[in-house]
């Protein structure tokens, strides 16, 4: 991952609603979540929550699926895994066992 990217994927998350958006859906991977389902669920119109999912989904961090009538978003995890490897790839200068707890703590959840 290049700079730019990770810094446009760190702008799309830098605002509380997107942040939102995306930790519901990578709550409901793989299924996703329709996005006028999304707008209820955070209390948002749904021509806001429009220009937020186009904003998380320019940035790599969300993909959709047209199903019938509605537009299902899932988390794209490859997009984070992405942005997490370039943020501590180069972590702890060559000393894995500094880096333990942080993988410790990403262990149980995936």
């Amino acid at each position: 991952m290049e700079s730019n990217t990770a810094i446009a994927a760190l702008s799309a998350l830098a605002q509380g609603t997107r942040l939102d958006v995306f930790r519901l859906l990578v709550q409901h991977e793989p299924d996703g979540v329709a996005a006028g389902d999304i707008a209820r669920q955070l209390d948002v119109p749904q021509n806001t929550m429009s220009a937020h999912l186009g904003i998380l989904a320019r940035a790599g961090l969300v993909r959709s699926e047209r199903h019938s009538r509605s537009i299902v978003y899932r988390a794209d995890l490859g997009g984070l895994r992405a942005l997490t490897l370039f943020l501590v790839k180069d972590c702890c200068a060559g000393s894995p066992e500094l880096c333990a707890p942080l993988l410790a703590e990403l262990t149980p959840c995936c």
